[in-house]
């Protein structure tokens, strides 16, 4: 085409009688034509954004529940926690207590063990190395000698009869290493 024939295009199609121009200008009722056909179009838009919104609110509301139910269990696995290491430790304090050396060897008197010999070794073969020996128990500590005083001899309590007074009931003896009066 030429540059004669495009501007005679573009004229014509400048150029618009005056019912044209009235039919564009005129407002159309809402629900005829086009117009009606553009906002039935805009509907199913309108309630995909509002359920997208519904759906993100609630998608946070039960995110932020959970976490703070995640939250809680945290706090109460921590007091756990706290707790269960307490006990360890206390637990640990009575083992160290107990493992003490000086506690150790109470405690094995206690029981009437008494500290052993040379030790002696058993071989694959079954033959001994060293000498067998029983153990024998030291001898126990010398009581301190208390400030010697005369014995003094004290009418029995109307509480506590004495053995004089009634013959069926034994005389109460007296602990280890204490002398007793009048005997």
């Amino acid at each position: 085409m030429t540059k004669a024939g495009k501007a005679g295009r573009a004229g014509k199609a400048a150029t618009l009688t005056r019912g044209q121009a009235a039919r564009l200008v005129r407002p159309r009722p809402a629900g005829a034509g086009p117009a009606g056909a553009r906002q039935a179009a805009r509907m199913p838009f309108v309630l995909l954004v509002v359920a997208l919104l519904a759906g993100g609110l609630i998608s946070l509301l039960l995110l932020n529940s959970a976490l703070n139910q995640g939250s809680f269990q945290l706090s109460r696995l921590k007091k756990e926690t706290t707790a269960l290491t307490d006990e360890q430790q206390a637990l640990q304090r009575d083992v160290d207590g107990y493992s003490a050396p000086d506690a150790l060897q109470r405690r094995a008197r206690e029981l009437g063990l008494v500290p052993g010999g040379s030790p002696v070794f058993l071989g694959p073969d079954g033959k001994t190395a060293g000498t067998p020996a029983v153990a024998e128990a030291p001898p126990p500590p010398s009581p301190t000698p208390a400030p010697s005083a005369p014995p003094v001899s004290q009418p029995p309590s109307p509480a506590q009869p004495a053995a004089s007074q009634n013959p069926d009931t034994p005389a109460p003896s007296a602990p280890s290493g204490t002398p007793t009066p009048g005997r």
